[in-house]
């Protein structure tokens, strides 16, 4: 609950803070990031600028957990700005983010980030040109054959800017590099017709759960998604014509139910597949998170239990500036 105290106090913080500083929530998947982001916005007299890769499209809402009730009189931006079946990308995220962002400074509010799209977030914070590098199909195709090692030789074998960290944690991430490079020894002017996106001021407030929370929150909001209606859902974006295999790319709820629907797989093998990927879809959540900070970024990961407590340690970091 926002008491007159808070209030006081969130008043005296801001005015130290510059006007066009970004506030950031985030945290893995059930760890009530929008009910910290609106009470934080209603504090500062702000507006919620939603960090989220599914979020955006219209139609896909109990999958994707809008929640827009939550909001209450908060105005919130980047959901539901996308027909399903288009392909949004960080990209496209990132041009779409700063016009938000733009709009919400011009009408003299303080702008919350809100979100656990890690690639996303990482796009804000840090300039990333290499992603707009075209994908290269055909050369997937090939280097998909090859070993690890294979790749590894493959990449010492190309020019490498110094501003380039390829990450060899995994095949697909080899491949990507490799993709790129490929691609920039063809059109070395490439990235200087980018235009380079801009890195935000910022405050990030983290939240991590316990392990056993997380677990509970997600099972318990899980169960509470299928008695909303997740599969009528599903079923009627089948109805308003996409396929089984257009729903695989929409994240797991809609990848599980389809198959489900489909009569790939049974309901209790639906629903034991569909929780067991979601909890390991939070383990990967925080896993970037702490890459993020490996990055430079800094994370102040709150310790309070309740939104209150979250809310209160937010409050004394912005009074330190």
């Amino acid at each position: 609950m926002i008491t007159q105290s808070n209030l006081i106090q969130a008043n005296q913080a801001e005015v130290t803070l510059p006007p066009d500083l970004l506030y950031i929530i985030l945290g893995p998947t059930a760890s009530g990031k929008t009910k910290l982001a609106v009470q934080l916005a209603q504090l500062l007299q702000g507006e919620i600028i939603s960090v989220d890769s599914r979020q955006v499209y219209k139609g896909m809402d109990i999958g994707t957990g809008k929640d827009i009730q939550e909001y209450q009189d908060i105005p919130y931006h980047l959901i539901d700005i996308c027909a399903p079946g288009e392909k949004y990308n960080v990209s496209r995220f990132q041009l779409d983010f700063e016009a938000a962002y733009t709009e919400v400074l011009a009408r003299e509010k303080r702008v919350i980030a809100c979100g656990g799209t890690g690639m996303y977030l990482h796009a804000l914070l840090q300039q990333r040109p290499y992603i707009d590098v075209p994908t290269n199909i055909v050369l997937r195709e090939t280097l998909l054959q090859l070993t690890k090692d294979e790749l590894l030789e493959r990449l010492k074998q190309l020019p490498m800017p110094t501003d380039f960290l390829a990450d060899s944690s995994s095949h697909k991430r080899l491949i990507r590099a490799i993709e790129i490079l490929t691609f920039l020894q063809k059109e070395p002017n490439f990235l200087d017709g980018i235009k380079k996106k801009p890195v935000y001021p910022h405050l990030v407030f983290g939240l991590d759960p316990t392990l056993e929370k997380r677990r509970a929150n997600i099972s318990k909001r899980l169960h509470a998604r299928l008695e909303e209606g997740l599969l009528e859902e599903i079923k009627l974006l089948l109805k308003e014509g996409l396929s089984h295999d257009d729903l695989q790319y929409y994240g797991l709820e809609y990848k599980y139910g389809s198959l489900y629907l489909d009569g790939v797989i049974d309901r209790d093998l639906f629903l034991q597949k569909l929780e067991t990927e979601i909890h390991r879809y939070a383990k990967r959540q925080m896993t970037f998170f702490r890459k993020m900070e490996k990055d430079g970024i800094k994370i102040h990961w709150l310790k309070g239990e309740t939104t209150e407590e979250q809310l209160y340690e937010i409050i004394q970091q912005l009074k330190k500036g």
